[in-house]
């Protein structure tokens, strides 16, 4: 995560882990979809991925992934992108956040 403290990833990381993959029960970060975390200022921007490009559920990772960093203390905004570059594979099960 670039511009933060550690404390901060880890309240980042927390809240993206409230997000569960309602296909394969497990959370975005177990998941290993969250490739990128930017914290400028009161801006979070983070880049995510899915399982699968197409998946009928992105929409819903994706807003759910904002509404729960949303709520973070000293966040005014945040921004969910998704992204299929590189493409998600299991390998990344339990990668944590970033590539």
């Amino acid at each position: 995560m670039t511009g933060a403290a550690p404390d901060r990833l880890a309240e980042v990381r927390a809240a993206l882990a409230t997000v569960i993959d309602p296909e394969t029960g497990h959370d975005l970060v177990a998941m290993g979809m969250i490739y990128a975390v930017e914290l400028e200022g009161d801006l979070l921007r983070v880049t995510m991925t899915t399982t699968i490009r197409g998946c009928p559920m992105a929409e819903l990772l994706r807003a759910g992934a904002e509404a729960a960093l949303a709520g973070l203390p000293g966040i005014a905004r945040a921004e969910v992108r998704l992204t299929w570059d590189p493409p998600w594979t299991p390998a990344r099960i339990g990668a944590g956040i970033g590539l």
